[in-house]
């Protein structure tokens, strides 16, 4: 699959060939569903919890006699039914994280990339260095681009000025090439790669 690269400023700088087992492949919704929910799950703090009814600091007195009173049968003040009560099946910390192999992360990556290479989606620039960390000038290029909500890879680092001058614009994020994931590659509508991305990416999956 053959690629034309721009520049920042929307002029040509040739062209790329991108690997068909990476950016040809035709997109599982499948694989790219299950990488998101794992991802999402993953991320999840699992801290949030309430008091239960042995957490309740009650009386545990029994409230009336078994028999006789014409009431229901009650023990413990801290029983869910009560004002003031412990909370009947609440959440408790843990961990909202499940397995998914390895093999299965790499190939919805790969599928992911199809997917916005095969939308037309995908764009690939010859480099993000710039001069100063202006956003107002960063947007102007943008706009040549066409780019309003996009993700930009860069290569093994991100350049400083870039990063500044990006990070201020709504709906544009830029991650190095490690940080590419699935779930930010679906939830924006272009995906921005750097040739060094391209090489690192195709010598990642060899």
């Amino acid at each position: 699959m053959k690629l034309d690269i721009t520049t920042l400023d929307g002029a040509g700088a040739g062209s790329v060939e991108l690997d068909e087992a990476i950016f040809g492949l035709e997109p599982r919704a499948d694989l790219l569903q299950r990488m998101v929910r794992w991802q999402l799950a993953k991320r999840r703090a699992g801290t949030h919890a309430v008091q239960n009814r042995s957490d309740v600091n009650r009386t545990r007195k029994k409230l009336y006699k078994q028999k006789g009173t014409g009431n229901a049968r009650h023990g413990a003040a801290s029983a869910p039914q009560f004002r003031g009560g412990g909370r009947a099946f609440g959440p408790v910390v843990r961990d909202h994280g499940h397995d998914l192999p390895k093999k299965v992360r790499a190939l919805a990556l790969k599928h992911a990339l199809s997917t916005k290479a095969k939308s037309a989606t995908l764009i690939v620039v010859d480099d993000i260095r710039i001069d100063d960390h202006k956003t107002k000038g960063l947007v102007e290029r943008f706009d040549k681009l066409g780019l309003s909500n996009a993700l930009i890879i860069a290569g093994p680092e991100v350049d400083v000025n870039f990063g500044r001058a990006a990070r201020a614009i709504p709906k544009i994020d830029v991650l190095p090439v490690q940080g590419i994931n699935v779930y930010d590659i679906l939830r924006r509508d272009t995906l921005v790669l750097t040739r060094a991305a391209v090489d690192a990416l195709e010598a990642r999956f060899k």
